[in-house]
């Protein structure tokens, strides 16, 4: 075993542990939350789950980008960032920027104190508005994975 089949399989847990958390928060934690808690709590037990996940994406995000740049430089695939045709390469890079710039930058600075601010004068419209973005982001994740899968074989 190489070490790039050691990194695609890092790269591949890593990724699949950080969107399948993301699935889960988005598909079940969020809408029993918005179901089950009253609104002026929702925020508060929102984040006291999604805490838990957000320290193991932390490691999950950072093996991804540490194994997607060992590869990149290891497969000497730089030129790929310039070919339209790796465009899913552009992609993962895209959503990794997005999730780590969220989960290193915006959450330790800032969004967690503008969430809670906005969830006490509008409970409901703040989780909606996490559920839409948890949305969009799993969305693009997801579509991001499946043409990478699809570009790393050739498909497209």
């Amino acid at each position: 075993m190489d070490d790039l089949t050691i990194a695609r399989a890092i790269h591949v847990l890593a990724v699949v542990h950080w969107i399948g958390g993301v699935f889960m928060v988005t598909g079940v934690i969020l809408p029993a939350v918005r179901r089950f808690a009253e609104p002026s709590r929702r925020m508060e037990l929102f984040e006291a789950v999604e805490g838990r996940f957000s320290a193991q994406a932390k490691i999950s995000v950072a093996l991804a980008g540490l194994s997607g740049f060992w590869m990149t430089w290891r497969l000497d695939a730089w030129h790929r960032f310039a070919e339209a045709g790796f465009w899913w390469m552009h992609a993962m890079l895209a959503v990794w920027l997005v999730f780590a710039a969220v989960l290193f930058v915006a959450e330790p600075l800032f969004l967690h104190d503008w969430f809670r601010r906005r969830a006490r004068t509008a409970p409901e419209a703040t989780m909606a508005l996490v559920q839409r973005l948890h949305w969009a982001l799993l969305t693009v994740s997801l579509i991001t994975t499946a043409a990478a899968v699809l570009g790393a074989h050739g498909m497209i």
